[in-house]
C-alpha cells in the first residue's frame, strides 16, 4: 500500500476497516455490530451509508476519527451519540449527551397522533416530554398546516430541542413552538385549556431500580427514563392535565412501559373525561401505548 512521507499508508480499506471494526463491536456485545460499523464510517466520512462501497477509503486523520468512535461504542456509548443524529419517520435529529434518543416504537404514537391530525384537517397538537422534539417536529413536517407545541422540562433537552426545531425552520417547515415547562403542573399551558386537537406524551415510565442496556445507564438522562417507584409518577399528572388541554372529541396518546398496558389503561378510564380507551402494540408485539378520545 502506498505510503506519504509520514510513513502513513495513503489510504485503508473501507472493508478491512469495517471487518476488524466488526469484530471488536461483536465481542463487545453489540448486537448490530456491522451495521452500527457502517453508521459511523459513514458518519466520518460524511457520506450515505449506501455509498461506502464506492470510498476510496480512509485516509490516516479518518481512520483515528473511526477508530476512536468504534471504541467509544464498543464501550456501549449509543450510536447516536457518536454520529451525531437520530433517525425518525421522515426526519433526521440531532442528538447527543443530555437529551434522550428517539426510539422506533414511539414512531407509531407518533403516527397515531399524525392521524387524527390529518383526519381533522389540522389543529393544535401539544407533545408532552418532548425531548428532541421527535414527535413536534414529525407533526410539523408531515401536517404543516398544524400548529404545534412542544414542552420540555430539562435545561439539556431544551437545547437539543430548539436547536432542531430551528434546522426543520430553516429546512421549511412551519415552525414549531417551544415552551419550557413541567408537565405534572397543573397550570402548564393554561391558555390553551380545551383548544387541543391531540395530546401526545412519551414520558419517563421506567420504574426505578430496572436494569437497562448500557447504552441507557449512564447515557440517556434518567429524568427521562424512570418514572418513580411504579413508573407512573409522571403519567398520572398528565392524564389530567391532557384531559384538561383537550377539546371534545380530542385525542390522547401516551407511551408507556411494556408491563403497563392495564395499569396505564385503567387510569385513563378512570378519569370521566376520557371514553374510547384503547391499548396498542409496537412493532415487537408489546404493549407499547394507548390511545383516548377526550370525552364531549
Amino acid at each position: 500500500m502506498p505510503e506519504n512521507s509520514s510513513g502513513w499508508p495513503d489510504r485503508v480499506s473501507i472493508s478491512s476497516a469495517l471487518t476488524a471494526a466488526t469484530v471488536l463491536l461483536a465481542r463487545a456485545g453489540v448486537a448490530s455490530a456491522r451495521g452500527d460499523a457502517e453508521l459511523i464510517a459513514a458518519a466520518v466520512l460524511k457520506i450515505p451509508r449506501g455509498r461506502l462501497a464506492l470510498s476510496s477509503g480512509f485516509n490516516h486523520i479518518d481512520l483515528d476519527r473511526f477508530d476512536e468512535l468504534v471504541s467509544r461504542r464498543a464501550a456501549r456509548e449509543p450510536l447516536q451519540y457518536l454520529t451525531g443524529s437520530a433517525p425518525f419517520r421522515y426526519l433526521e435529529l440531532a442528538v447527543g449527551p443530555g437529551v434522550f434518543v428517539p426510539r422506533p416504537e414511539t414512531e407509531l404514537l407518533a403516527g397515531a397522533g399524525i392521524d387524527a391530525l390529518r383526519a381533522g384537517g389540522g389543529g393544535l397538537l401539544i407533545d408532552l416530554c418532548s425531548g428532541s422534539g421527535a414527535i413536534a417536529l414529525s407533526a410539523a413536517h408531515e401536517v404543516p398546516v398544524a400548529r404545534v407545541v412542544a414542552v420540555e422540562r430539562s435545561a439539556a433537552s431544551l437545547s437539543w430541542l430548539r436547536r432542531n426545531a430551528r434546522r426543520r425552520a430553516e429546512a421549511g417547515d412551519r415552525p414549531i413552538e417551544v415552551v419550557a415547562g413541567d408537565v405534572t403542573d397543573p397550570q402548564l399551558l393554561a391558555g390553551l385549556s380545551g383548544q387541543a386537537d391531540v395530546v401526545l406524551c412519551n414520558p419517563p415510565y421506567v420504574p426505578a431500580g430496572t436494569p437497562v442496556p448500557p447504552e441507557v445507564a449512564g447515557h440517556d438522562p434518567d429524568d427521562a427514563v424512570f418514572g418513580g417507584p411504579d413508573g407512573l409518577v409522571v403519567i398520572r399528572p398528565v392524564i389530567r392535565l391532557a384531559a384538561t388541554l383537550l377539546r371534545p372529541g380530542g385525542v390522547f396518546g401516551i407511551e408507556h412501559d411494556d408491563s403497563h398496558a392495564a395499569a396505564v389503561a385503567g387510569l385513563i378510564a378512570a378519569d370521566a373525561r376520557f371514553t374510547k380507551v384503547t391499548s396498542h402494540r409496537d412493532l415487537a408485539d408489546r404493549h407499547r401505548y394507548v390511545t383516548a378520545d377526550r370525552a364531549g
